[in-house]
């Protein structure tokens, strides 16, 4: 297999550049000797009662969640490429309760609702590990928690606020630890303190999750045609029709779960800015070097600058280190060129020894990236469209893998025309702002990009552009 290609170097090479030497450039989770074969593609028409379009978390919970209602539903399931390929299969592996990007977010946005929106948070990551256990899905499922880690002075007292604000909501899961207690949990000189959400998320292989819930959706009834691009959308009597490459799928009601993709429902479009994240992931340390990290609880970790890296470690005892750079393209395209970025990569394995330095000499085997869909409140949105014949659900920015099947019920609550707790929700019934065109676009997103490496750099400090983009409610992540 071709290795990452690596940046031009001059003169000598540092170790963190050489250890990216032998990383093949292809996500690791989806590397598996056990990836299942791609099922065959539609050819010709198909009737249904749902169609559901993208193999995805989104889609295939949204699949699994219907038949899971009304067994008797005839549910179809199409996927431009394979089962789990994209941000499902090459993200982190955190599931986590939160529907609104964490705590911070969900305050500054939906401040009377944020105790109930943590309870269904909760219900909801419940939800995803009973369907684990009950459809037998090895995805090394682990409700570990998540600490989110401050590297800076200033960001000990945002931990502390953090913690004050999880205690008057009621969430005694969250701890904070200062610097001696959280080195005890991780070992890093890099390391201040802490926050630590101690069963609002889980760790998994997030490509075996989706190979789980095609299996169960299978188990189902549910009929899956993989490489079966979705290519036009439109109404027909009192149904809809969308056209594929070999054929059409006829369906009295139509799910859309394509996130970063542009959308079958172009008014939808503006709301998305596809970024690209990437990440490595490590050799299997030896024991000796976990036990010079520590790390014995297996969370999933964090730091809180804007620019962040998160981490975890694998049932295999690899560590995965992504983050930190947020890579836009001039108008906003999803390709699989953009899928490397070798400079991130470099940046990546400097950053990664930096902070455990007691690990020199480790290897990366895999580097690899993939699209984000971000959207400027930085969670999920919904809405319906052809007289509510469609819903979709889309912006989760980088918390897809819980927060998806959260928004499945929704779809489903909104395709059937009933009015729940979820649909009543205002996180719901609102849309965020859309993002401008180009050229306006391009140039935003790097203004903003520039004051949040400038912000990191300075304590925290907020220039004008930020707040005057804080106050307007747009803002740019992963």
């Amino acid at each position: 297999m071709a290795r990452a290609a690596m940046p031009h170097q001059t003169g000598a090479t540092s170790p963190a550049v050489r250890a990216l030497a032998d990383a093949v450039p292809t996500p690791f989770w989806l590397d598996d000797p056990d990836r299942p074969d791609a099922l065959s593609a539609l050819v010709g028409d198909e009737t249904c009662d749902l169609l559901v379009v993208g193999g995805g978390y989104s889609g295939l919970w949204t699949a699994l969640l219907a038949k899971e209602r009304d067994p008797r539903r005839d549910v179809v399931l199409i996927e431009g490429a394979e089962i789990g390929w994209a941000a499902s299969g090459r993200n982190g592996g955190f599931c986590a309760a939160s529907l609104t990007h964490g705590l911070g977010n969900g305050l500054a946005r939906w401040p009377d609702e944020l105790p109930r929106l943590e309870e269904l948070g909760m219900h909801n990551l419940d939800a995803i590990e009973d369907a684990v256990a009950r459809y037998g899905i090895d995805c090394a499922f682990e409700r570990t928690g998540e600490i989110d880690i401050a590297t800076e002075p200033h960001q000990i007292a945002e931990l502390e606020e953090a913690a004050r604000d999880a205690a008057r909501l009621g969430l005694d899961r969250h701890r904070f630890l200062d610097r001696d207690a959280l080195r005890a949990e991780i070992d890093s000189p890099t390391f201040r303190a802490g926050l630590w959400d101690r069963d609002g998320v889980a760790m998994l292989n997030p490509a075996r999750l989706a190979w789980g819930l095609k299996r169960a959706c299978l188990g189902l009834g549910v009929r899956i045609y993989e490489r079966t691009r979705a290519t036009a959308l439109a109404s027909r009597g009192a149904g809809m029709a969308v056209r594929t490459p070999y054929g059409r799928v006829f369906a009295r009601r139509v799910a859309l779960g394509t996130n970063a993709f542009p959308s079958l429902v172009r008014r939808v479009r503006p709301y998305i800015v596809p970024v690209y994240d990437h990440a490595l992931m490590t050799e299997p340390l030896t024991d000796d070097q976990l036990a010079a990290i520590g790390w014995r609880n297996r969370q999933g970790l964090s730091d809180t600058n804007n620019h962040f890296h998160y981490f975890r470690i694998t049932a295999d005892q690899r560590i995965l280190w992504g983050g930190y750079d947020i890579v836009y393209r001039y108008g906003g395209g999803v390709r699989a060129e953009f899928d490397h970025h070798p400079a991130t990569y470099e940046k990546l394995a400097q950053h990664f020894f930096r902070c455990f330095p007691q690990l020199e000499g480790l290897r990366f085997s895999h580097a690899w990236g993939g699209a984000i869909d971000t959207c400027a409140r930085f969670s999920a949105f919904f809405g319906t469209a052809h007289t509510g014949r469609v819903a979709y659900a889309a912006g989760y920015t980088g918390l897809g893998v819980g927060a998806t099947r959260f928004g499945a019920e929704v779809m489903l609550d909104l395709l059937g025309g009933e009015r729940t707790e979820r649909t009543r929700l205002e996180m719901v019934r609102s849309k965020p702002l859309p993002f401008p065109p180009e050229p306006l676009r391009w140039a935003g997103i790097g203004i903003t990009q520039w004051s949040m490496t400038r912000a990191d750099t300075h304590a925290g400090r907020r220039n004008l552009w930020l707040k005057g983009m804080d106050r307007i409610g747009l803002g740019f992540d992963s």
